[in-house]
């Protein structure tokens, strides 16, 4: 690979010379390199499960685009050389992260980050029987990592379940038993 600098030739030309070389600009700078063909190898299992994860979030990122104001959300954060689409695959390829979940009287607080945001955080109240008692949305805190939940009852023996959603609707599930 050669970065060309002051050729004004190759400020004119794009694409691939033959079957060995290839020019293409990335950020502004012009690059030569050697035309690559498809790989012989067989894709291993974690590659094919990575293609496989990355079509799932290339097609969430195409349905966000089609919103305007997460289209301009993902913009604001694009740097040089990205755009919002670039940006809103990045989110859909990562779910949340639940990083604590913890009681304060009758308060659910659950600590829940993401690289871009954290769309909403659903708790679920279930008691010892597995009857979902009560369930309901969180609300943002201050710190903007934190979610409230004001529950009625916590009863012992029974569990809290936490789903965390980001805006391309991945989601993380955490639990926590009472006792």
């Amino acid at each position: 690979m050669a970065i060309v600098t002051d050729n004004i030739l190759m400020q004119l030309v794009r694409g691939t010379l033959g079957k060995q070389l290839t020019i293409y600009e990335r950020n502004g700078q012009i690059i030569m390199a050697a035309k690559r063909g498809p790989s012989t190898k067989k894709p291993t299992q974690k590659q094919l499960e990575a293609r496989h994860k990355m079509t799932i979030a290339s097609a969430r990122a195409q349905r966000l685009m089609a919103d305007p104001e997460i289209k301009a959300y993902y913009e604001s954060l694009a740097g040089p050389g990205q755009n919002a689409y670039n940006m809103a695959v990045k989110d859909a390829y990562r779910s949340p992260e639940v990083q604590n979940i913890r009681l304060e009287g009758e308060d659910v607080v659950v600590t829940a980050k993401n690289e871009f945001r954290v769309a909403e955080v659903e708790v679920k109240v279930i008691d010892a029987e597995g009857v979902i008692t009560e369930s309901g949305q969180a609300v943002l805190g201050r710190n903007r990592i934190d979610w409230h939940y004001k529950a009625t009852a916590l009863p012992a023996g029974g569990k809290v379940i936490v789903v965390a959603e980001n805006l391309p609707e991945n989601q993380t599930v955490k639990e926590l038993l009472l006792t």
